[in-house]
């Protein structure tokens, strides 16, 4: 199989966990907000694991090999048009957060369509990760990835079914829309894999834009939102958790 279609299946793996992990709305009407939070600080951690140890680290490294001495300011850069191009998405494009709100430009759009807005602007620098990953050709770091990324899209899963739920949606649909919200993220594998695939020398480039990305969410959405409803401490230990994980898998993988 080549590393194209790897990149592809394996990215849609990942935002297929979106609606696996919103498989218990199916039996349970809500989950505390503090098992949530603690579940989202899980989910952030493993993001800040797999953006240091799967996507920086070996970009320097391969930046280094193609530009001597030069990897890391080719990361530095990288990750600062990340970070920037995720800002302007947030930007321009309206959308809403159940805790934070409106965000973006005014809208007559449906709610429910806001909300799916931002979390596809959320998932797809995820599923570039998992593409850039797999074209990079370090099968074991891709794949810790991979597991990585559909490990903390789990929770993510629950945390768009439950607030559906709450806001009138039967159970099925509720799960159905938190599986959707995952299926941006082959869209962004495909480009991923396919542009370092083609462009080999953009590699540590395109490692570092999705790891800028994925910082920029980490911190401007998910993080905040563990900490706007009381539970910061155990979010904090959720984080925590989570990047021990991610690292332990990543080691053991590679």
């Amino acid at each position: 199989m080549s590393i194209v279609a790897l990149g592809f299946l394996a990215s849609l793996a990942t935002g297929l966990a979106t609606g696996v992990g919103a498989l218990p709305a199916f039996f349970f009407r809500r989950v505390s907000l503090r098992t949530m939070d603690m579940l989202l600080g899980g989910a952030a951690g493993v993001m800040l694991a797999a953006t240091s140890f799967s996507l920086i680290v070996p970009g320097i490294e391969i930046g280094d090999q193609l530009w001597p001495g030069w990897g890391v300011a080719f990361i530095v850069v990288g990750i600062a048009i990340g970070a920037i191009f995720l800002d302007r998405a947030d930007k321009m494009l309206p959308h809403e957060h159940f805790i934070a709100g409106h965000e973006g430009p005014a809208s007559r759009l449906r709610k429910i369509w806001l909300f799916i807005i931002a979390i596809t602007i959320h998932n797809f620098p995820e599923g570039l990760a998992v593409g850039v990953g797999f074209g990079s050709g370090n099968m074991s770091s891709a794949i810790s990835l991979a597991i990585g990324i559909g490990l903390q899209n789990m929770p993510e899963g629950l945390a768009v079914a439950f607030p559906l739920i709450g806001e009138g949606y039967s159970r099925s649909r509720a799960i159905g829309i938190a599986t959707l919200t995952g299926l941006v993220e082959p869209v962004g594998g495909l480009l991923g894999v396919g542009a370092v695939t083609l462009f080999k020398p953009v590699l540590p480039l395109g490692l570092a834009f999705a790891a800028g990305a994925m910082l920029f969410v980490i911190s401007d959405e998910i993080i905040p939102e563990t900490h706007a409803r009381g539970f910061s401490r155990i979010a904090t230990f959720g984080v925590i958790v989570g990047f021990i994980i991610m690292m332990a898998l990543d080691n053991l993988l590679g």
